[in-house]
């Protein structure tokens, strides 16, 4: 049964900044809704195009099926319509993938991403893998293919993704996180350029570490979580607006705690401490296993975010 239908749908046009949501928890390990209605004021306060929940960095995988969709429930509440809400659901049980996915839609999602379960080794069963999660899930929901081989161990060629794009019209957007992977995303971008495939929307990952270069490429914007959104919004703004060497030094000032965020693990546990910092969630608590920050890390941290501090004032930024 619906229980809500937003007035926003993934499109090919997507563009701006999609921020991925961290899933905030409290000491005890449960998740903390209260921090996470913050976070919806902080994100869109800050000016984000959109918001992704139930992501990789989001811990998703963490979640048992009973929490996500609470998490699910409360987050859609809280965002009321205001931006769009792409939802992570990526799952090898195609059941599962598709009952989260319309329980998704149904509360007002734009949409949902996916990303590959492990093992497909070759093109076919990767091409097999996405018409079939297609299918299960009909043509009226529009799906982003993650493309994190990083994580998932598994990737895409240019061709074979021109291929799914021609062959699955809800296929509308490319979340970009190969690394490296300059190369594809030129080469994506030239085959729909030149005509040859359909354009689809390509918002980037990796905690932003590659934007400018990215978006210099042809990228429509970011997806990623990085604790400052304010600089992804700003650096994807001006770079829109012609100004790439006003963006990159923006872009620059952020570059070393985009880097120690970038961390793979690790990093998880720096992002959440600099919200936690920023008055955002209550805990930097990430659920096991998961990275947690020494003492030693903690002072590191602080300079980091002294330096960013001073940086940004000789930019102008202020505080």
């Amino acid at each position: 049964m619906e229980d809500f239908l937003g007035s926003h749908t993934l499109t090919e046009k997507a563009d701006g900044v999609y921020i991925i949501s961290a899933t905030p928890f409290a000491e005890d390990g449960s998740i903390d809704l209260a921090s996470a209605e913050r976070l919806v004021e902080f994100y869109i306060g800050h000016g984000v195009t959109g918001i992704t929940i139930l992501g990789m960095m989001g811990e998703a995988p963490k979640l048992s099926s009973e929490e996500a969709e609470r998490f699910l429930a409360h987050m859609m509440t809280r965002v009321a319509d205001r931006v769009p809400v792409v939802v992570g659901v990526s799952n090898s049980g195609l059941d599962n993938l598709a009952r989260l996915s319309h329980s998704a839609m149904d509360k007002g999602a734009a949409g949902v991403m996916i990303a590959p379960p492990g093992g497909l080794s070759t093109d076919e069963k990767l091409y097999n893998y996405y018409a079939q999660a297609c299918e299960s899930l009909g043509p009226d929901v529009p799906v982003c293919y993650q493309d994190f081989p990083l994580s998932t161990g598994v990737s895409i060629s240019p061709g074979l993704f021109a291929s799914m794009v021609a062959d699955f019209s809800q296929l509308v957007m490319l979340k970009h996180e190969d690394w490296p992977g300059l190369g594809k995303l030129s080469a994506i971008r030239a085959a729909s350029d030149s005509g040859g495939t359909r354009r689809v929307s390509i918002l980037v990952g990796n905690g932003g570490l590659y934007l400018p270069q990215e978006l210099a490429r042809g990228a429509d914007g970011a997806m990623t979580g990085f604790a400052y959104p304010e600089m992804l919004v700003e650096v994807v703004a001006k770079h829109a607006a012609g100004d790439r060497d006003g963006a990159e030094n923006l872009f620059e000032a952020y570059l070393p705690l985009v880097r120690h965020e970038q961390q793979p693990g690790f990093g998880l546990a720096v992002r959440k401490e600099v919200l936690r910092r920023r008055g955002v969630i209550t805990s930097a608590r990430t659920r096991a296993p998961g990275p947690k920050l020494t003492a030693i890390d903690q002072v590191e941290l602080t300079r980091m975010i002294d330096r960013l501090e001073n940086r940004l004032k000789e930019l102008g930024h202020g505080s």
